[in-house]
């Protein structure tokens, strides 16, 4: 059996087991989705937001990207950030990092990763803002980790200055933002930043 056919067989037998659980449970995926949560996380592999954090389809909106990154001129993000907000009306923003991101480990090497070095840009740009406290930790593994961290806590910086969070706010919609850090050893997740709405200037809360 090929690779391909196992996940369609998988399917099947996922499929199956739903309907034998809950007759109705297609039904009403089909009929509307209502999440509560928008994600924004990494395209890794081993962080699936469904998985990790215990949740059912239609529970979480999903959005994914190499590095977990919010780029102020990305219009799939954006787009995504747009519809998340105006019409599913969700209630939080989460951004989720992991430590042992490929993408953060890439914008902290010297070396060219073609297409890739204008993406990671943005990660070298938070190393280059946070360099003093990068450099006085001596672990490189150490320094990736809180690269990681600080890179997640910047790009929730970066979607509370969109107008659409803004225009949110301003509208009276008390969407809360997040910024979580995913541990590949213990498979635990740990909240770094969290901002309430405010029609002011934003307020970060560091945990």
């Amino acid at each position: 059996m090929k690779a391909y056919e196992k996940l369609l067989l998988e399917n099947k037998a996922w499929a199956a087991e739903q309907l034998f659980d809950d007759p109705d449970f297609f039904k009403r995926l089909a009929s509307v989705q209502s999440p509560e949560f928008l994600w924004i996380g990494c395209s890794d592999s081993r962080v699936p937001s469904n998985v990790i954090t215990g949740t059912l389809p239609g529970e979480i909106f999903v959005h994914r990207n190499i590095a977990n990154l919010v780029v102020p001129d990305d219009v799939n993000l954006l787009s995504v950030l747009h519809y998340a907000v105006t019409y599913l009306k969700v209630k939080h923003v989460i951004v989720c990092g992991h430590y042992g991101c490929g993408g953060v480990k890439a914008a902290a090497d010297n070396e060219s990763y073609g297409i890739l070095d204008k993406w990671l840009d943005n990660i070298k740009n938070v190393m280059r803002d946070n360099e003093r406290e990068l450099d006085a930790i001596r672990s490189s593994d150490g320094r990736l980790d809180r690269l990681a961290e600080l890179s997640v806590e910047q790009q929730v910086r970066n979607i509370a200055e969109t107008t659409i969070i803004r225009d949110a706010w301003q509208n009276g919609h008390r969407l809360e933002l997040h910024g979580w850090i995913y541990g590949m050893k213990d498979g635990l997740l740990k909240q770094l930043v969290h901002v309430l709405p405010t029609v002011k200037e934003p307020e970060y809360t560091l945990l």
